[in-house]
């Protein structure tokens, strides 16, 4: 209990003073968590739907691969990105190991399958309202999915909220492939593992309540800003 006391006051006292470290990998944070999670939503959401509607013979197949890479192991997905980014590695020449930019495609690669797989479910339950109405007015596969997307925006909204929640809260890939510099690639999950390292247990708690607070934020933000409640249809 001493611990998560200590914690609490850290926490506090970070905010209060608006610490200029905390403010930075906040920042950081955000600006990785959420490109993470708009790039992997503009990929994941229309294939999830995609896959939705479409029949094909390996349909089963390619829907328990997509079922079974959401509990892709971070660390793994770590080291792919790091081999590919490295010096000697293919993709290399871009110069993009520890930087944040390759922090993101990491957390793409982690997330996107997530989102896939939950505005999958969403859409074969919104398509199977919609098949006969669509195939009636004989709609091209491209309208379809398009439909579904707008009209299944809130559940759709619900995938990504739940890999952005995966995302902010993500250290083993990062930080094989950001190396936790600071002022450059430090985020705050990353902050928690060298502060524990370190056996500053109050602070790395402190991080972790300020961590926690920053997803129920932006979790909220957002549904203020989409108006979910208001329309009453959640």
């Amino acid at each position: 209990m001493t611990e998560i006391y200590e914690g609490l006051k850290a926490a506090l006292l970070l905010l209060i003073t608006f610490d200029k470290d905390l403010v930075d990998i906040t920042l950081r944070s955000l600006q990785v968590s959420l490109s993470a999670t708009l790039i992997a939503s503009l990929i994941a959401l229309p294939f999830g739907t995609w896959l939705a509607i479409r029949r094909f013979r390996l349909r089963r197949t390619a829907i328990a691969m997509l079922n079974a890479l959401m509990g892709l192991p971070p660390v793994v997905v770590g080291l792919f990105v790091y081999l590919l980014f490295s010096r000697s590695g293919p993709l290399g020449v871009l110069g993009l190991l520890f930087t944040p930019t390759v922090m993101i495609i990491a957390q793409v690669i982690i997330i996107a399958p997530l989102i896939a797989s939950i505005a999958h479910q969403s859409m074969r339950e919104l398509w199977a309202e919609y098949h006969d109405l669509l195939i009636s007015m004989n709609t091209s596969p491209r309208q379809r999915v398009a439909t579904l997307l707008w009209d299944g925006r809130r559940a759709l909204l619900t995938a990504s909220l739940a890999g952005f929640g995966r995302a902010i809260g993500e250290v083993g890939a990062i930080i094989i492939v950001g190396g936790n510099i600071d002022h450059v690639t430090r985020v705050l999950t990353t902050a928690i593992a060298l502060e524990t390292g370190k056996g500053d247990f109050a602070l790395a708690m402190g991080l972790g309540f300020v961590l926690i607070g920053l997803a129920v934020v932006v979790n909220l933000a957002i549904h203020g800003l989409t108006r979910t409640e208001r329309e009453g249809r959640w």
